[in-house]
């Protein structure tokens, strides 16, 4: 059994794998966070793809070769519930590249798409 990349604490097929095969979607913004830093990790381009905002959405994204994603820590969420229509996830994702480690720290905005579907909407990086 493989556990999941996001943190949880759960296998990958009880967390984001459903997500990531499109047999459930996120119920909250952290949820959809966990499950975008998993993609990743495992690099799964048209899962970014397509849970991010099209208002803002790339039509590629480039993988830094050698990144190594460590772990993610979830530091506080805002609304991204079940009845919300915006949540805000801020994160600290862990990494290791050419033997040095690091964090990226961002505040990541959440909308619910015209489907009712949680989506990635922008990210200030620090």
């Amino acid at each position: 059994m493989i556990k999941c990349p996001c943190g949880s604490k759960k296998t990958y097929s009880d967390c984001c794998e459903p997500y990531h095969l499109e047999r459930d979607y996120p119920q909250s913004a952290e949820q959809l966070m966990r499950s975008r830093y998993s993609a990743y990790v495992m690099k799964l381009q048209d899962y970014l793809i397509k849970t991010w905002a099209e208002a803002t959405r790339p039509k590629e994204i480039t993988f830094e070769e050698n990144i190594e994603w460590l772990k993610l820590r979830i530091v506080k969420v805002k609304q991204g519930h079940a009845e919300d229509q915006k949540g805000m996830v801020f994160f600290k994702a862990f990494y290791s590249t050419e033997g040095e480690k690091g964090v990226m720290s961002e505040k990541s905005q959440f909308i619910r798409d015209d489907a009712g579907h949680w989506v990635y909407l922008s990210g200030d990086v620090s």
